[in-house]
């Protein structure tokens, strides 16, 4: 059991929001099931996700016994990049979701991991077994994956104290101006598409995301991206947010597409990976080549944007 006594500072929050603050490595709706649950208790009382947490509050948190894991193994040729008996390194494909949701149990990256290995930690809840992190359905790149939950909670930690280094490269509509950038805005849920995320002050969190220009044509930019923190959408939200959205990105992507390029979803890859390893403290480095569709969008641009600027 977790007990937390409320601030000044921290009053107003919703009450599922402040736990997932405090508890990264839990999942927003694995959260909020609990409360419904009653696994979260408010002054000896059970309540709703929104309540408004108030100063004095003393909240308690049980965490509950993980249920069996009833999501099928999928034999899979994933691409592992570096494994061992704490973690392992995936390089994910495009269009490849991460792990299961309802509706959408088959597939996923999880499947396959729990073909390939059955240790896999068991602390972000019954659907996302060792996953630490996630990146989106149709962004491929680098994952790290904790075998056991001394791994998970070292990896988590070091998430939180932005001691991971996570540099995706993107190519992104309009010519970037100036060669290096910090785009510092919060990121929040937007109110008129709560399937979206958008720049905001209300109900968001930090969020900050440094870029580099790699190339420039005249009407697109190839970019590197270095995470600061990991929010929803991050990078494909601030890139839109300054004014040069992801090419070929669904949901906050340009409006009107003047090329045809040759790639399903954003172009947008986890290109490094960085953590130091849970045991030995070792500092490990990981990259992968961008994919063949994204190197067909920059062969692409090279042809047919005219001016290769730099």
């Amino acid at each position: 059991m977790e007990i937390f006594k409320i601030k000044t500072e921290e009053k107003g929050i919703r009450l599922d929001k402040y736990i997932s603050e405090q508890f990264p490595q839990w999942s927003r709706s694995l959260i909020q099931q609990w409360i419904k649950d009653g696994n979260v208790v408010v002054n000896g009382v059970a309540t709703k996700s929104n309540y408004k947490i108030a100063y004095g509050d003393e909240i308690e948190i049980t965490e509950p016994d993980l249920e069996p894991l009833n999501v099928e193994a999928e034999e899979m040729n994933l691409d592992i990049v570096y494994e061992d008996s704490d973690v392992l390194v995936v390089n994910k494909p495009r269009g490849m979701v991460v792990h299961p949701a309802p509706g959408h149990h088959r597939g996923t990256l999880v499947n396959g991991l729990m073909a390939h290995c059955k240790d896999l930690s068991g602390i972000n809840g019954v659907m996302r077994p060792g996953i630490v992190h996630r990146i989106d359905k149709d962004t491929s790149g680098l994952l790290m994956v904790a075998k056991n939950d001394l791994a998970h909670e070292s990896l988590v930690e070091q998430l939180k104290n932005k001691t991971t280094k996570r540099m995706y490269s993107a190519i992104v509509s309009g010519v970037i101006p100036h060669d290096k950038g910090t785009v510092d805005a919060p990121i929040g849920r937007n109110p008129e598409d709560r399937q979206s995320m958008v720049v905001t002050d209300q109900n968001s969190r930090e969020a900050v995301t440094h870029f580099e220009v790699m190339e420039r044509f005249n009407n697109h930019t190839y970019v590197a991206c270095q995470l600061e923190t990991g929010r929803t959408h991050q990078i494909r939200v601030h890139m839109k947010y300054i004014g040069f959205p992801i090419i070929n990105d669904p949901k906050y992507g340009p409006k009107r597409k003047h090329h045809k390029f040759p790639i399903e979803g954003q172009a947008l890859h986890a290109e490094i990976l960085g953590f130091s390893h849970p045991r030995t403290k070792e500092e490990m480095s990981f990259r992968v080549p961008l994919p063949e569709d994204m190197e067909d969008c920059l062969t692409y641009l090279r042809k047919n944007d005219i001016e290769n600027r730099i």
